[in-house]
């Protein structure tokens, strides 16, 4: 699909001219504008446009919701339009001029502007982990037996099909480490060594080693210092590349510029390394493990009830850009406990998301309607919610309140009864990333997750047009309502 430099003009004229934009980034389905004023947008503007499919103030940014694939087209036409270079995250903060959020919407904001550039990563692995379960899981294709047992042939292919799906969660530090040092404004190269570091192959995997008792130790001026790795861990790395980044910055302006190949990254790395196996990774590695302990509590004590309302607030958590956060737990709990809960459950909400705007397709009659929300379901089900929630179900609001009713069923049944899964592809497909055993029960909350919101969403269209035959004109051929107001939140 061609973007036309006509179309990415008319967004830049409703933000407020490019003259409003100090800085822009994008995410799988959004554009992230850091703006001098956000008063001077033009809402009513960027609504006529069929590129948009919604927009959310939250975090500080003003994000634009295009949709995946064509919003990576629209950003590289935006950007040449604009004059700007592709700007770090790191400096769309420094740049805010007004407004400026509290520290959870920053905390949420830096996490978000970490985990997104890895997220392909992430979800790739976890998509091949998905395809060897397959390979792997006992009675999926035989009883009693996998598919390798029976074909012996395919047993090299699923070796190395893990070993591709496990290499992004083993240097999972490495990734981090590099995205969070532009965050931070830090070299990416060094964040991605620090990383490489702290998962060395020298170095026993932290959570075996304390496990199993075979911590070893460095003597250091007379301290014992733990020889370990922080493999998959999340909270040491962005701690420790944190402390890189502003080591280096300090030391960048005040190190003579000849000698600053010499001095800076050698230095920068030297202190945080020592730092980090010292002092950040015990600490971190304890409050990592505290939270996984926490998790693993609430969902065996509480499970049908934290399921029920994580799925159920998981769109909202969306809308403000908090669900990144819900990212790096997964990724914590996979790396200490080899499964998350979380995924599982939250997956729920995109298909419920689908369902309610695919539901809209039948009940209005406005062509343009019926084809926004037929695409934007498939989108949906296949793990990307934007489209649905700010294209279809927020502007009419009912649909997506059956959604969240819709998914806050499914996601307490899934908790109530222990699903276990790996992070990975959302939608109708994320049963790949879910262990095999669990698939039976998965699927009827699958089905009740397809099945809630769509017959909700029909019975509150019919019965809202039986009251009054204008309202129902009004729920479906009704100017959209502004979504930024309706989302517009302050955490």
């Amino acid at each position: 699909m061609e973007i036309s430099e006509e179309k990415v003009e008319k967004i830049i004229r409703a933000v407020g001219g490019a003259e409003n934009i100090l800085a822009v980034t994008h995410c799988i389905t959004r554009l992230r504008f850091s703006l001098k004023d956000e008063k001077s947008v033009n809402l009513a503007e960027l609504k006529k446009i069929d590129l948009v499919k919604g927009t959310v103030s939250t975090n500080g940014q003003f994000q634009v919701v295009i949709g995946q694939g064509t919003v990576d087209k629209v950003y590289a036409v935006l950007i040449d339009l604009i004059g700007l270079n592709d700007r770090s995250s790191a400096k769309i903060v420094n740049r805010q001029v007004s407004n400026r959020p509290n520290w959870l919407q920053r905390f949420v904001s830096m996490l978000a502007d970490v985990f997104i550039p890895i997220l392909p990563a992430i979800v790739t692995a976890g998509l091949l982990l998905g395809l060897n379960n397959l390979l792997v899981g006992k009675g999926i294709f035989y009883a009693g037996k996998s598919f390798i047992e029976v074909h012996n042939e395919w047993a090299g292919f699923s070796e190395i099909v893990n070993l591709i799906a496990s290499t992004a969660f083993t240097f999972l530090p490495a990734l981090i480490g590099g995205s969070a040092a532009k965050r931070f404004g830090g070299s990416p190269l060094l964040g991605f060594v620090l990383g490489l570091i702290l998962v060395n192959p020298q170095l026993p995997a932290a959570n075996t080693a304390l496990a199993q008792k075979t911590v070893a130790h460095w003597q250091l001026f007379g301290f014992d210092v733990n020889k370990i790795g922080y493999q998959g861990q999340v909270l040491p790395i962005l701690v420790a590349t944190w402390i890189l980044a502003k080591i280096e910055i300090y030391l960048k302006k005040r190190v003579y510029e000849p000698i600053q190949l010499l001095v800076v990254a050698p230095l920068s790395l030297l202190i945080t390394g020592f730092a980090a196996f010292i002092i950040i990774g015990p600490v971190t590695l304890m409050i990592g493990q505290w939270i996984t302990a926490g998790i693993l509590a609430l969902f065996a004590h509480f499970g049908a009830i934290a399921g029920f309302l994580y799925a159920g607030i998981n769109a909202l958590l969306v809308i403000t850009g908090m669900h990144h956060m819900f990212i790096a737990l997964d990724v914590q709990l996979i790396a200490s406990v080899g499964m998350t809960y979380l995924w599982p459950v939250r997956v729920m909400s995109n298909i419920a998301q689908g369902s309610s705007a695919l539901a809209m397709a039948f009940v209005t009659r406005d062509k343009s309607l019926k084809g926004t929300a037929v695409t934007s379901a498939v989108s949906a089900y296949l793990g990307v919610t934007e489209p649905a929630m700010f294209g279809v179900n927020i502007r009419y609001k009912y649909p997506f309140i059956c959604a969240m009713i819709g998914a806050a069923f499914a996601g307490g049944l899934v908790a109530a009864n222990g699903v276990k899964g790996t992070i990975g592809v959302g939608g109708i497909p994320a049963f790949l990333n879910v262990f095999p055993k669990f698939w039976g029960l998965y699927f009827i909350a699958t089905g009740l997750a397809i099945l809630i919101p769509f017959v909700l969403t029909v019975l509150w269209a019919v019965l809202f047009k039986r009251k009054t035959s204008t309202r129902a004109k009004v729920n479906t051929r009704q100017k959209p309502v502004k979504p930024t107001k309706e989302v517009k939140v302050n955490v």
